[in-house]
């Protein structure tokens, strides 16, 4: 696939993210004007940050003064998991994409697009990721924005309903390639049954939530890469078969 048809078929994978989107910067769009920062800084934050958890936890220690080694700290614990989704999605990459577009494509990963590009069969261009991000990322930019402007016209039941938007979007994401191949499947139960023992057990319950992420990301990953491996581009099987 060519960088032009690659741009489009990520356009196409990231209407949808940014339909997500939309509905959930909208609400920090609203709760950042309501804690006393303008319009134009919230949607400064959505367009540097591109990541929910980490934007709401940030705007909580702004209201409350916090420090910049807290602020630091804070975003550090939460957002350490994109580290690992970029090690991953650099093995998918193109070998020939030279580093600047590998810069580029980490500014642009986040839960959603490291979903849809994960599961997309064989390697994938830099386009495919600049694609997803050209309409994810407005997605989020202009949601903030209309949220920060004009929130307080929706009832609160629509604004609750539309923060929820977010994980059926990722449930959409990672079902249908759960369904064609059963690792993924395995993949999926095993971190999700991992994430509830982290919020049972009373000696998991403080651990927060970006290190249980993490945890479970890293433990379950490597026993799927010991069970079942992925062959890479170009292996046809073991040094028996051949």
């Amino acid at each position: 696939m060519n960088r032009k048809d690659s741009f489009k078929q990520g356009i196409q994978d990231g209407i949808p993210i940014a339909l997500g989107y939309f509905a959930v910067s909208f609400t920090f769009g609203m709760m950042s004007v309501s804690d006393g920062l303008t319009a134009g800084q919230a949607a400064l934050i959505s367009l540097t940050n591109l990541t929910s958890a980490g934007q709401f936890a940030g705007l909580d220690i702004i209201v409350m003064s916090g420090s910049y080694v807290e602020m630091m700290l804070t975003q550090l614990v939460i957002n350490l998991r994109y580290c690992l989704m970029s090690f991953s999605l650099s093995q998918k990459l193109s070998r020939e994409e030279v580093w600047l577009h590998r810069y580029l494509v980490a500014y642009g990963i986040t839960d959603e697009i490291f979903g849809v590009s994960a599961s997309r069969p064989g390697k994938i261009s830099a386009f495919y990721s600049y694609g997803a991000m050209s309409v994810a990322v407005p997605g989020w930019v202009f949601g903030t924005l209309v949220g920060a402007i004009c929130g307080n016209i929706l009832p609160t039941f629509v604004v609750s309903a539309l923060s929820i938007a977010i994980y059926g979007m990722f449930l959409a994401v990672i079902i249908p390639p759960a369904k064609k191949d059963r690792a993924v499947m395995c993949v999926v139960i095993a971190a999700m049954l991992i994430s509830n023992i982290f919020s049972i057990l009373p000696m998991l319950q403080n651990v927060s939530s970006g290190f249980v992420i993490i945890i479970a990301t890293v433990l379950v990953s490597a026993i799927a890469a010991y069970l079942a491996p992925v062959k890479e581009d170009g292996e046809e099987g073991s040094p028996d078969e051949a």
